[in-house]
């Protein structure tokens, strides 16, 4: 059975669930659930592997219950999950069943159980979650995309960044584990691992945080399906918020898409009761400068992450690029401080969060030899004038990015029209040392013969107003607005 077969099969039943109220979200956090526990017992039955579940939970427990204990049994058994240790206690953290109709939740145990999971390939198992990850987050009620990077732009810049076996690969806003599982899969394809890189792939290569705790267990679910991390051992994504306290390790790669928007991810009270705006403000002695703006945070978290040597590449936002006031003062410390060589400029209608301006800066943690800045020059990308693309009907693909992979690694680096390069000089001399550079013309100013296809257009008018409509729906409900 391959990864496409899978997804269909174990998708195609969502559909019935919808009826109920099941949303997306929901009924992968359920099979996340199933999954784990399904192949826990295979795995306990086929080797010396112990997973502390009681026996009272496992998974024939849950396989053989009636039609009419089930709901109470399978509840009973989420409760006392979530209390343990390890890897067993992160993938059920607070779990709780939101099948409610236990003649489809005993439906969806069944399809499970009659799998042989451990025997199917890494690869097609964590494609099939991969799968189901990608439909969920193409679901705009569920939010999920927020968390989900296009991974055509994670192969792209994981191809750029080539990671080598044995070396530490963090990210400290993690999501699903994206660039996780491209830079496993890069490692595995162009690599012929000795059994001591393999074992350190699987267990100490990567290092992430991810705040959202039902993101964060669907993370480790994927990683895992693709061999990364062991069931009986512990976590290496953490449930914390990276930007509070400074690196206890320090890595060879970060590889990042931090969350847009301004605001910290965290809100604080004081004792009336009421927001206290001072205490969103990280205070932390390795920064260069104290701000609200979270990329500016995560930007110097991921400085002080890396090792001397170490290597970036990161997604922000426009804003991190021009804007003045402590922005200017960051943007000045990061090319004293390290080698910011590339700049991709990326088009609009890649992200789930429409509208968003984004780029990935390419930067190398330098050791300091006296006053020379570490940024002799910075190669920039325009992959955003003149180029059009929406989320469904023309997404991003691998190939789109193919000539700036072939520029970035080029021998002799060469100016093209797309490709430019501005010396250190020019830089800071800049207004505000602005990075926000564009050269070539953009045709659809002054030519609308130029302007997208008009299905193209339609979508990103329809893009643009759910992304309007999701944040009208989390102000009325109180919730934190999506990405803007």
């Amino acid at each position: 059975m391959n990864a496409s077969t899978l997804v269909q099969k174990v998708w195609n039943y969502c559909h019935t669930l919808r009826d109920d109220g099941v949303g997306y979200g929901d009924y992968l956090e359920q099979l996340t659930y199933l999954l784990f526990l399904k192949m826990a017992h295979e795995l306990s039955e086929a080797s010396d592997v112990r997973i502390p579940i009681p026996v009272s939970y496992a998974w024939p427990t849950i396989c053989n219950k009636s039609v009419a204990k089930l709901a109470e049994h399978y509840g009973k058994a989420l409760k006392a999950l979530a209390k343990t240790e390890g890897m067993l206690g992160a993938i059920f953290y607070k779990a709780e069943n939101k099948i409610p109709d236990p003649a489809k939740l005993a439906r969806i145990i069944k399809m499970i159980d009659e799998e042989k999971w451990t025997s199917l390939d890494a690869d097609v198992k964590g494609d099939m979650y991969e799968g189901l990850l990608q439909k969920n987050a193409e679901d705009t009620k569920s939010g999920a995309g927020q968390y989900f990077t296009p991974r055509p732009l994670i192969d792209a810049i994981v191809a750029c960044m080539r990671p080598e076996p044995l070396k530490t690969i963090a990210d400290p806003a993690c999501g699903t584990g994206g660039f996780f599982l491209s830079a496993r899969n890069w490692l595995v394809n162009n690599n012929k691992l000795t059994k001591k890189q393999k074992d350190f792939l699987r267990d100490n290569t990567f290092y992430g945080n991810e705040i959202v705790p039902s993101t964060r267990r669907l993370c480790l679910m994927n990683l895992f399906l693709h061999d990364i991390g062991r069931i009986d051992g512990e976590p290496e994504v953490a449930r914390a918020d990276a930007l509070v306290n400074k690196p206890e390790k320090l890595v060879d790669y970060v590889l990042a898409n931090p969350p847009f928007g301004k605001k910290s991810s965290m809100t604080f009270t004081n004792e009336e009761g009421e927001e206290d705006k001072d205490s969103m403000i990280y205070e932390r002695p390795d920064f260069w400068a104290t701000t609200t703006n979270k990329q500016l945070n995560f930007l110097q978290h991921i400085v002080a992450m890396l090792k001397d040597g170490g290597k970036a590449a990161v997604v922000l936002p426009d804003n991190v690029l021009f804007e003045a006031g402590v922005g200017e003062r960051i943007r000045r410390k990061l090319l004293e401080t390290c080698n910011v060589h590339t700049i991709l400029r990326l088009p609009t209608g890649l992200f789930y969060a429409n509208g968003v301006k984004a780029n990935v800066v390419f930067f190398d943690k330098v050791q300091q030899k006296g006053k020379a800045p570490g940024t002799k020059g910075i190669w920039f990308y325009d992959l955003r004038t003149n180029k059009h693309f929406t989320l469904k009907q023309r997404p991003l693909a691998l190939n789109d990015l193919q000539d700036f992979i072939d520029c970035y690694h080029a021998k002799t680096r060469k100016e093209t029209e797309r490709f430019k390069f501005y010396k250190y000089a020019e830089l800071i001399a800049r207004d505000k040392t602005s990075l926000d550079i564009f050269w070539l013309k953009d045709n659809n100013l002054d030519n609308l013969d130029n302007l997208p296809p008009p299905a193209v257009l339609q979508q990103q008018i329809i893009e643009h107003l759910e992304a309007a409509l999701r944040s009208f729906r989390a102000v009325a409900a109180g919730l934190p607005q999506p990405k803007e």
